[in-house]
């Protein structure tokens, strides 16, 4: 076989090498682009990132969903009873237990209406397209749409008429739990809100401010 000169071999080495660097760069770019792995993970990372926005943004529905509650929540639902014989009396200053909502524990109030029905706590999906609402606290037996006879059994699904809130008028619910409890509406004001006729406050969430 003929010999080749050194510059022939040379020239030969380096084309090699030319042709192994090249496959092998082309195998890493494939790897990144196809395999997904590295797009793929700052996708998810931001899709995470995403949820988390979303999931700050209905921190409200999952905690009761009481962002948003009217300031106003003016007049008692048709066809409810007023308390026969109450704990505490219209225009009676009370102590809140209740937390529904940011600055509500240990604000004072003062009563403006006590009433003998069954009162739930519901889990719903807003109308509005927000997130689900779990264990609203209250809604009573006169604000659901043709309901059967209080109280109604955890797990019965409902209708509610209540519009205490956007997205709840017209929901639809689950039953949570229900009491007996004399319920109440209450004024309230402090440093974050200021609300009348706010419905509901059940009796034990209140106790007397003397």
């Amino acid at each position: 076989m003929k010999k080749l000169s050194p510059t022939i071999r040379f020239a030969a080495v380096v084309a090699a090498l030319g042709l192994a660097l090249a496959g092998c760069s082309t195998v890493n770019d494939g790897t990144q682009g196809s395999d997904g792995e590295g797009s793929h993970g700052s996708h998810e990372s931001a899709s995470n990132e995403s949820s988390g926005s979303d999931h700050e943004d209905d921190s409200g529905h999952e905690s009761g969903g009481h962002e948003g509650h009217a300031a106003d929540g003016g007049d008692p639902p048709e066809g409810i009873t007023k308390a026969a014989d109450p704990k505490f009396d219209v225009g009676d200053t009370v102590v809140l237990s209740a937390d529904h909502m940011p600055g509500m524990k240990d604000a004072e109030a003062t009563v403006s209406g006590a009433f003998d029905t069954t009162t739930y706590s519901i889990s719903y999906t807003p109308t509005d397209g927000g997130g689900p609402v779990k264990d609203h606290k209250w809604v009573v037996h006169e604000e659901l749409e043709d309901p059967n006879k209080a109280p109604l059994k955890t797990g019965a699904k409902v209708t509610v008429n209540a519009d205490h809130m956007p997205g709840m008028k017209g929901a639809e619910a689950t039953i949570d739990s229900a009491t007996d409890e004399t319920v109440y509406m209450v004024d309230l004001k402090t440093d974050e809100m200021e609300m009348t006729n706010h419905k509901w406050v059940v009796e034990s969430e209140m106790k007397s401010a003397e």
